[in-house]
């Protein structure tokens, strides 16, 4: 599962809340993190969230407590240790076969004309 980062730009850390516009309600919400990425909502890294601050005119609804920047999981760890493994590894050289010229068909310099009917 690939962590997802905070929407800020410029910011690399991981997202820990979502950020939610009701436009109709003049309203942002900021709750602890979706479990999916949603398009219309932002997702903070824990120091964007607690220092968010509204349009003029806007409430705010803190739907959290204590938002802390998630960790990577040992699912993570083991998933890109695994991942590393893997690209380590030597792939078999596949064994190169040259295409067989047609003997009817006389070769001119590096070009020649290979028939589709097979």
């Amino acid at each position: 599962m690939a962590t997802r980062q905070c929407s800020r730009s410029s910011c690399s850390r991981p997202a820990a809340a979502t950020l939610t516009y009701v436009y109709a309600d003049s309203t942002v919400v900021v709750g602890q993190l979706s479990a999916t990425a949603e398009p219309h909502c932002y997702d903070l890294c824990a120091h964007h969230a607690d220092r968010f601050t509204a349009p003029r005119g806007w409430d705010v609804v803190h739907l959290h407590s204590d938002l802390v920047d998630p960790e990577p999981s040992t699912d993570d760890l083991e998933a890109l240790a695994r991942a590393v493994r893997e690209a380590g590894r030597p792939r078999p050289a596949a064994a190169f076969t040259p295409p067989v010229p047609l003997a009817s068909e006389p070769r001119r310099g590096h070009l020649r004309v290979i028939s589709n009917e097979a």
